[in-house]
């Protein structure tokens, strides 16, 4: 025997030497053959075989690494064809691929989504299908990670889908939807590549339509098994739910059904799909879920996809394992054979056993080998797929605090942009005066039509009402035609009963005769068997009883007549029985007829009334949502007046506000009984549509007012007032809502809109001014009392002033004795004359507007006015007050010429304050008013000329010094301009400190004179506008006042007012 020592490199080099690096490259090549023969730019669909091979390689591999690898270099965004393509190998990678494949896909979700919106913003026919497509392969992969149990084939037993749903009934309501969800995704697809394509079915024919058409059959595979899941789930919802709450389930699977339907007939028709796919038949309609015996009637629809024929496959180079020749040269290797191992024989086949032997367990090795080196490799590739997690983790880490980021910069500029806007607000706060004529006309306008409105909502509301009579009438005489109907239905009863009775009785009867005859019919037969015994026991003595024979033949004879007779009887009774059989149930027939023709009226009866009822209800219910809707308008129309521009002149008093919004609160108490009864009588909304619309016009009234009033009151309880109408607007129309819904109707919340109303009423309270805090019957002695202190201090005040005039002649002479004397004469004479003319103006007022009532009443009745006059009059007294003492220290020379200066402005704005306060109840013809108006333009021309003769005195009285600067050398000139530059710039910083004090306190004036009202606070304030160096204290009577500015429109130089600054109370 042969022993093989070396063998040829010939034959080592056919031995199966393949390493794995050289398989993986030979799959990777023939992946990237077919994933580029498959996604390319040709408008054709693609070719099943590179499909197939890319489905079969996901296989191999367990994953579509190497799909992805190769399709995430391709150049999508260069061709609208191309992603269609793509779209298109990836639907049924996901479908037909290895299970991994649907993670390996949830990792380029962003991919996805990048090229159907880069799609889906161009104007292009394939671009718009690519954005679709995208769309629906994200749902499928984002419910198939969510569900595992389906596999992306979507082909599950009835089993597993029993599993998958569970028991809980939420679960079962969530996959409804999210199946719902995943074949309206499918339902557009095939929607948008219909709408492009020509109806014609040459069509489908072209290349072109079938590039388009080629991926619905997926579809139609998805959307076969998503219509089965549907039908199953929703006949189970339907066990565990009551009908009104699937409604929506049922019209939305009722849409898709038809779609879907269409889709199917569209499809089948077409040329194209009929060699590559059976498509099944829905039924005409669809199954009826509220019927649960409709389950069984349902078929599953099937798709079948026929057997292709085997197409023409291209040469691969295959791994050779074998260690046969090659086909392509058997005789050389044949004589090679020969020469190195010799002619076959016994001895050298067995030394080829042996080396064959030898090279299969080498085989295996190397197999063993290579199974080693793939699993290697896998648990390589699953590290390397847990790294690629991780970093994606921290990527969208760094994504997440990004945008965080952003977010927190777009708060910064939120914040930034509101700060501007509060800075706007109060450049656009000072406008708001020249405003309030345009708003008072915008607002007349607006109640006008809200007026209008209101009638013609009246006018409504009579209509319905009228209706509501009508059909409540015609529910009486239903009412009455059913008892009509019942009384009709009892005697029927009764008669048919009492032919039962009758009946029975002649049956009895009948029955009684027959027994009898029985009776009879067997005592005659037993008479006759003893007959014949006795007559067989006398046949030895026949002679004897011949005779008794012929006897008892004869009475044989006439028995069996009688017998014939009684049986002829007997058959005429049972003749007469059927006879009464047959008439009994004609009766009863006839009666049933009749019973079931009186109970199909009786029942039209009841659905007539049902109708009427029904229809009562829904016009009522109409009548209530048409009210509804009109009280929406209202608050709408409520609402967005807090944002006219026009409504920025309206203005409002707390007062007014707090009124409108007790009687909205009030109003929302009458809605929730008005409620309450409707949903005890659903026929009767009257009730409850006069609750709504009171409400309705109080609430948008409390909100046009609340705006209004915020329009006077500070920044932050105006805001908090904007906002609270504004929340009270918003809950309102959502009541309004779930009024006009008939569903929400009976969980109606009216209390939704008490908590805004008691924000507004608080808010009205605390606008309120703290002066009103004085009781009413109070005002009328505050009056005489502050007119008479106001006096007395005028009277007090030219006391000084003589005092003063006659120290002065006696101090002073010349220039200075005339400038006094020209200080302190006005005084005397032009205030008591003002104050004078004003009491009497005030009593002519009382007399002529109190009527019969008292002079406390009418006080009482004109609070607000009366508060003005007692303001207007305590700050003629301050001001005289103040006059006093800053002439008093200008005399004595301890005081300064700028406070008599400001003293005199006082008592011009002051005199102003009493004449606007004094006008407003006068009647214009009053000889008082015109002499009051006289007097203040006296007041107002002498403070004028006590400012001018303060200036020409001061500068008549002051020394002023000659400017020598002869003796000063040129270093000494520059050092002095030096220093006076100095002192100019200390004095122009002190003068700007100054002015921006005396505005700070001018604005906490107005603040605290607006929000108190309190004669204390503001007579604390007011001497803080003087010089500081005025520290004198202030008499008691000496309280600045707080009065209500009149309109510019409503002064005019008469009334001797000069531009002054006003307290807004």
């Amino acid at each position: 025997m042969n022993s093989i020592k070396n063998v040829p490199a010939r034959v080592l080099s056919r031995r199966p030497g393949h390493s794995l690096e050289a398989e993986r490259e030979q799959f990777d090549k023939t992946q990237a053959i077919s994933i580029s023969k498959a996604i390319n730019t040709q408008e054709a669909p693609v070719k099943e075989k590179h499909a197939r091979r890319i489905i079969l390689g996901t296989h191999h591999e367990k994953g579509a690494f190497t799909f992805w690898s190769y399709a995430i270099g391709l150049p999508l965004p260069s061709s609208s064809i191309l992603s269609w393509k793509f779209c298109h190998v990836l639907h049924k990678v996901l479908r037909d691929g290895h299970p991994n494949v649907l993670h390996d896909c949830q990792r380029y979700r962003s991919n996805i989504r990048e090229i159907g919106d880069l799609w889906g913003h161009l104007h292009d026919r394939y671009g718009q299908l690519v954005n679709v497509y995208t769309k629906l392969l994200l749902t499928k992969i984002s419910f198939h990670l969510k569900h595992p149990q389906f596999p992306a084939g979507l082909e599950v037993t009835d089993e597993v889908l029993e599993k998958a749903a569970g028991t809980d009934v939420n679960n079962i309501f969530q996959l409804t939807v999210e199946m719902f969800d995943y074949m309206d995704c499918e339902l557009k697809l095939s929607e948008s590549v219909f709408r492009q394509l020509n109806t014609a079915i040459a069509v489908s024919q072209m290349s072109s339509g079938q590039c388009r058409l080629a991926p619905l059959i997926q579809v139609i595979q998805d959307c076969s098994h998503l219509y089965h899941y549907t039908v199953k789930l929703l006949f189970k919802l339907h066990s565990c739910l009551p009908a009104d709450t699937l409604q929506g389930h049922r019209d939305r699977f009722h849409e898709q059904f038809h779609s879907l339907r269409n889709f199917f007939r569209r499809a089948s028709d077409m040329l194209y799909f009929k060699r590559l796919i059976q498509i099944p038949r829905l039924p005409e309609g669809p199954p009826n879920f509220l019927r649960a015996s409709a389950l069984a009637e349902h078929i599953k629809p099937v798709v079948v996809i026929p057997e292709e024929a085997p197409e023409d496959e291209e040469p691969e180079n295959l791994i050779e394992i074998s260690t046969g020749p090659p086909v392509g040269e058997p005789v050389v290797v044949a004589d090679l054979f020969d020469q190195t191992f010799g002619p076959p024989n016994g001895s050298v086949k067995d030394d080829r056993d042996l080396q064959i032997e030898s090279l299969k367990r080498e085989v295996e090795m190397l197999r063993s080998e290579l199974e080693k080196i793939k699993l290697e490799a896998q648990r390589y590739i699953a590290q390397l797929k847990s790294q690629v997690n991780a970093l994606e983790g921290e990527l969208e880490e760094q994504r997440k605090q990004k945008q965080k980021a952003l977010v927190d910069n777009e708060q910064l500029r939120h914040e930034l942009a509101q700060l501007r806007a509060a800075q706007l607000e109060g450049e656009r706060s000072q406008g708001l005066r020249e405003e309030a004529e345009r708003k008072a006309s915008a607002t007349e306008a607006r109640y006008n039509k809200l007026k209008e409105k209101h009638s013609e909502l009246v006018h409504v509301h009579a209509e319905l009402l009228r209706k509501n009579a009508d059909t409540a009438k015609q529910l009486t005489v239903t009412q009455q035609s059913q008892e009509e109907v019942a009384r009709v239905k009892e005697q029927l009863a009764f008669q048919v009963e009492q032919v039962k009775r009758e009946s029975e009785l002649k049956l009895e009867e009948q029955s009684d005769q027959l027994e009898k005859l029985k009776r009879e019919l067997e005592a005659k037969a037993g008479e006759l068997a003893r007959a014949q015994e006795a007559l067989s026991h006398t046949e030895q003595s026949k002679s004897e009883l011949s005779s008794r024979l012929d006897t008892l033949s004869a009475e044989k004879d006439a028995l069996s007549g009688a017998v014939r007779q009684r049986e002829a009887d007997l058959l005429a009774a049972q003749s007469l029985v059927r006879e009464t059989e047959a008439a009994l149930s004609r009766e009863q027939q006839r009666s049933s007829q009749e019973q079931g023709e009186l109970q199909g009226q009786l029942a039209e009866r009841e659905s007539q009334e049902q109708g009427l009822r029904q229809r009562l209800l829904d016009e009522q219910f109409a009548v209530l949502r048409g009210a509804a809707a009109e009280a929406a308008g209202i608050l709408q129309d409520a609402v967005s007046k807090l944002d006219d521009p026009l409504h920025l002149r309206c203005t409002s008093s707390p007062d007014y506000l707090v009124s409108r919004a007790q009687e909205a609160l009030d109003a929302v108490s009458t809605l929730e009984e008005g409620h309450a009864q409707y949903l005890t009588s659903l026929a009767d909304a009257s009730a409850l549509v006069a609750a709504l619309t009171r409400f309705s016009h109080l609430a948008a009234d409390t909100i046009i007012n609340g705006g209004a009033t915020s329009h006077l009151a500070p920044t932050d309880p105006a805001d908090r007032l904007i906002d609270t109408c504004r929340e009270c607007g918003a809950r309102a129309l959502e009541l309004m809502g779930q009024l006009q819904d008939q569903q929400a109707l009976r969980h109606m919340q009216a209390s939704l809109v008490r908590t805004p109303l008691q924000g507004i009423l608080q808010l009205g309270q605390e606008l309120k001014p703290k002066s009103l805090d004085v009781r009413q019957e109070e005002l009328g002695a505050m009056v005489d009392k502050e007119m008479a202190a106001t006096s007395a201090a005028i009277e007090d005040a030219v006391r000084r002033i003589e005092d003063m005039m006659n120290q002065a002649r006696h101090a002073s002479s010349g220039v200075k004795l005339e400038g006094h004397q020209s200080l302190l004469s006005w005084s005397r004479q032009a205030i008591r004359l003002l104050v004078t003319t004003s009491t009497s103006l005030q009593k002519e007022i009382v007399e002529s507007g109190r009527g019969a009532a008292t002079q406390q009443e009418f006080y009482a009745k004109n609070s607000r006015w009366t508060e003005g006059l007692i303001s207007a009059s305590k700050a003629v007294g301050w001001g005289a007050t103040q006059l006093v003492e800053a002439a008093d220290k200008v005399v004595l020379h301890t005081g300064k010429y700028e406070e008599l200066i400001v003293c005199s402005h006082e008592i011009a704005a002051s005199t102003a304050q009493l004449v606007a306060a004094s006008k407003v109840k006068a009647n214009k013809h009053s000889p008082h008013l015109s002499r009051l108006q006289e007097c203040s333009r006296t007041v107002n021309e002498r403070a004028a000329n006590v400012v001018a003769s303060t200036k020409s005195g001061q500068e008549q009285i002051e020394d002023r010094d000659t400017m020598d600067f002869s003796g000063l050398s040129l270093i000494k000139l520059k050092k002095q301009e030096m220093e006076t530059q100095v002192r100019v710039l200390e004095l122009e910083k002190t003068l700007e400190a100054e002015r921006m004090r005396l505005g700070e306190l001018r604005k906490q004036h107005y603040v605290l004179a607006g929000a108190s009202g309190s004669p204390g606070e503001e007579a604390a304030i007011r001497p803080s506008t003087a010089p500081r160096s005025v520290t004198t204290k202030k008499p008691p009577l000496a309280q600045k006042p707080s009065v209500a500015p009149r309109q510019d429109h409503q002064l005019d130089k008469k009334d001797g007012i000069y531009p002054a600054q006003l307290v807004n109370y």
